[in-house]
């Protein structure tokens, strides 16, 4: 058990980065306590009425990325804003808008996945002593993979035919796909189950694998970048070539050899400015001015409260399935395919 001067000391030496990862914790916390939620609200039905009923939390929607891109492709399309999961419309498209300005923060602030691969790269620094390289030739080879991955998902749902888009909204099996998600997890196994062990042995040895090489989600919300309007920026001058920011980066970016972060990676953890020994060496700039390293943390979460808060007054946070509807849906759910 860690003393609490020891505590103290982290937040004084790396106040950023204890603070983000007070916020991966509560927030993974937060999407634990909506599952439990979610799956009570389920037993309610699945039992018939013998468990007590629980509202469905709507944040689960925020799980549901396939229905999201769907949903943004009506409403771009002018088919108005999606009613059946407009919860995870309104998550899918402010992460992805928020790409522009703040980089890949949702990845290093909140996504649970980011997370928990994360702490497992942590844990295997704990047990090798060490987070492995991957040689630059692979990396150059896994790189493209994610991207691969993205466009299969883009052509496949965002250049959907309109209409067909829109029929898949209302169809039955995207008003359970929150179910049927949840059932997926509760009984998974077979080749699900390997890969996903076979990701928490590569995250042990290599940090971070999954959202480097593999996450779609990732990859789109850091197109946001390549505007430029957000990055790091090294001061070659007074750069002492320490190699500290290189050595902190959840992405394994290698900093001290670039004038600017402009990689997509870059999750704007801001690991590598807190970690910088000389002072106005590192520093993020936002349309090529220097702004505190707070700036991009603290307007994420802001913003991202105050998205979701009008979401809700103005009533677009809420799905319009009844309960009488969800009654009939539920039981049936292993019978309803698309």
């Amino acid at each position: 058990m860690k003393s609490r001067s020891w505590y103290a000391k982290q937040l004084k030496r790396k106040p950023v980065q204890f603070t983000r990862y007070i916020v991966q914790a509560l927030f993974l916390l937060f999407l634990l306590y909506v599952g439990l939620r979610f799956y009570q609200f389920y037993m309610h039905f699945e039992t018939l009425g013998k468990e007590p009923f629980v509202p469905r939390p709507s944040a689960v929607e925020g799980f549901l990325p396939i229905s999201a891109l769907v949903g943004l492709n009506v409403w771009v399309n002018g088919g108005g804003f999606d009613q059946i999961h407009p919860a995870g419309l309104v998550l899918f498209a402010f992460f992805i808008g928020s790409g522009l300005l703040f980089r890949k923060a949702f990845c290093g602030w909140f996504c649970p996945v980011g997370t928990v691969s994360e702490w497992t790269g942590r844990l295997g620094k704990k047990i090798f002593r060490k987070n492995f390289e991957i040689p630059q030739w692979l990396v150059w080879i896994l790189t493209p993979l994610k991207y691969l991955l993205l466009l299969i998902f883009i052509n496949m749902i965002f250049f959907m035919d309109f209409y067909n888009a829109k029929a898949f909204l209302v169809d039955p099996y995207n008003k359970v796909s929150d179910v049927k998600m949840l059932l997926f997890f509760l009984d998974i196994g077979g080749f699900a189950l390997k890969v996903i062990l076979v990701l928490f042995v590569l995250s042990l040895f290599f940090r971070n694998f999954w959202c480097r090489f593999l996450c779609p989600y990732g990859a789109l919300i850091g197109l946001g970048s390549i505007f430029r309007i957000t990055k790091i920026k090294r001061n070659e001058d007074t750069c002492i070539s320490c190699e500290m920011c290189t050595k902190v980066c959840p992405q394994r970016i290698k900093v001290h050899q670039k004038t600017a972060v402009n990689t997509p990676n870059c999750t704007a953890c801001m690991a590598c400015v807190e970690a910088c020994p000389v002072k106005d060496t590192l520093n993020m700039t936002v349309a090529k001015k220097k702004v505190n390293k707070w700036f991009i943390p603290v307007a994420f979460l802001v913003l991202f409260f105050l998205v979701v808060g009008f979401a809700k007054i103005t009533g677009h946070w809420d799905t319009i399935i009844t309960y009488d509807e969800w009654k009939q849906l539920i039981p049936e759910v292993n019978n309803i395919g698309h």
